[in-house]
């Protein structure tokens, strides 16, 4: 017999798995549950509603994200910019992979709920801007340490960051449209030459 948390787990895996590839709301309890092998009793142990579901699949994103892309991104032992290099370089290479599996482009998990959710529900709209601010200041210190080394010159870190992070999620959304990875591929690399001068 699997145990709570294997089945909390196999529920959370289920429903990642179907939002990404759908939508949220395309996705109902009853195709979790039938994806994920449980019975509607319990998923109703483990969650509420359909939103906290979702408020703890974002989580599980945040570490898919982590694992799959910042961790193997953001290697100590490269420079800072080359960090942010191979970031896009991996970003397409999952999206490829992905759209080999499904035929589709799937894009940014998190942008793609804030693009659904954002007016219908402000307790997802508030944890996807969480998420984007922990990423957002990821960017901001590798940033920060490429202009001490001399890398990069008078910078607003923070506000270059957003605007990495905004052309990020934009070509994204714009690959995703058009069904195509190689757009990740053509323009993402751009992203790392975008520069907000500091003020003075």
């Amino acid at each position: 017999m699997a145990s709570e948390s294997d089945t909390q787990q196999r529920i959370l895996d289920a429903a990642r798995e179907l939002i990404h590839s759908r939508s949220y709301a395309d996705v109902g309890i009853a195709a979790i549950c039938d994806k994920a092998g449980v019975q509607k009793g319990s998923f109703y142990h483990f969650f509420p509603s359909k939103r906290d579901l979702t408020l703890a699949v974002l989580d599980d994103f945040v570490v898919w994200a982590k694992q799959g892309l910042v961790d193997r991104a953001f290697d100590p032992q490269l420079p800072p910019l080359a960090r942010l290099q191979r970031l896009t370089e991996l970003a397409y290479e999952i999206q490829k992979q992905l759209a080999a599996e499904t035929g589709m482009v799937l894009g940014c998990p998190f942008g793609n709920l804030a693009t659904e959710m954002a007016t219908q529900d402000e307790a997802i709209r508030h944890k996807i801007a969480h998420i984007f601010d922990k990423f957002q200041a990821t960017f901001a210190a590798l940033l920060q340490e490429a202009k001490g080394r001399g890398d990069l010159g008078g910078i607003d870190c923070e506000a270059t960051a957003h605007a990495m992070l905004a052309y990020f999620e934009g070509v994204m959304m714009l690959a995703k449209t058009q069904n195509d990875p190689e757009v990740l591929r053509q323009l993402l690399p751009t992203m790392t030459q975008i520069r907000i001068p500091a003020k003075h």
